[in-house]
């Protein structure tokens, strides 16, 4: 176990938290610089959510943004693109009993059709197209947030409702007073957790680092296994193994669900919020 106080480069775990949230609204950019022009989003949907109810957006090139917010949930996108046309892509919106689902819909192919739906009925494949839409979400206290992405960053912060965030080819940077899970395959990830876990949880990338803040009092079973990298812990755990594949393991406070942390090329860092 390493003391806490300040991690490499003399950066404290609430400087991080603190960097998270000033990242997450200073990636607001692509629509606040849009409007700041005199342009309105290309795409704009807002109404109310009960809470408990989720919002998802699932992007494929670009941003996800997200932020707290009051009263409705708002979702804007802005669309740009070098030589594919960004009419050709649209925004879909699906209603139903979870939530909001928000899609970016790209031109289907002549045998694939591609269409915006939950599960494994969701099916999207850009063929070429270079459109990027970067989505930005306002989230009202007790919704809960799904930001799935294939090429680019998901930012989250300053959300009360649980989060799940996943892309391929991008980092991750999500913290809420909830739950959060994040995956990638290339990029590291940034995550706080608020809540103690009534699931497990995942914190999994291939390459990159993963530095993962839970509460101080956390009932959990924490798992953090790493090939090429080191791992740091504020929280007592075993650490297996001193070159190539490192794990550690250990009970937090009573115990519970399953807290997996996981990366192939990069350190693990887990400290107290």
């Amino acid at each position: 176990m390493v003391p806490a106080a300040t991690r490499p480069g003399g950066r404290t775990w609430r400087g991080l938290s603190a960097a998270l949230a000033v990242a997450a609204v200073a990636a607001l950019p692509a629509v606040a610089a849009a409007q700041q022009a005199g342009a309105a989003p290309d795409f704009q949907w807002r109404g109310d959510l009960a809470a408990g109810r989720t919002v998802t957006i699932r992007g494929v090139s670009g941003s996800i943004t997200a932020a707290r917010g009051s009263g409705e949930v708002v979702v804007e996108a802005v669309k740009t693109a070098r030589r594919s046309d960004p009419d050709d892509v649209t925004i879909e919106v699906i209603e139903d009993g979870e939530g909001i689902l928000v899609c970016a819909v790209y031109p289907s192919g002549l045998f694939r059709q591609n269409r915006c739906a939950r599960g494994d009925a969701y099916r999207m494949n850009p063929r070429n197209n270079d459109v990027n839409v970067a989505f930005t979400v306002s989230v009202p206290d007790g919704v809960h947030l799904n930001a799935r992405n294939t090429n680019g960053v998901v930012r989250v912060s300053g959300l009360s409702g649980d989060v799940s965030a996943t892309t391929v080819n991008g980092n991750i940077e999500a913290e809420s007073a909830g739950v959060v899970s994040a995956r990638t395959v290339n990029g590291r990830i940034d995550a706080a957790v608020g809540a103690s876990p009534r699931e497990d949880l995942s914190f999994r990338t291939v390459n990159g680092r993963v530095r993962l803040a839970l509460p101080a009092e956390v009932d959990a079973d924490l798992s953090l296994r790493t090939v090429n990298g080191g791992i740091d812990s504020d929280f007592p755990v075993d650490v297996r193994g001193r070159w190539g594949p490192r794990s550690a393991s250990g009970r937090l406070g009573r115990g519970g669900p399953d807290i997996e942390v996981s990366t192939v090329n990069g350190g693990i860092e887990v400290h107290r919020r």
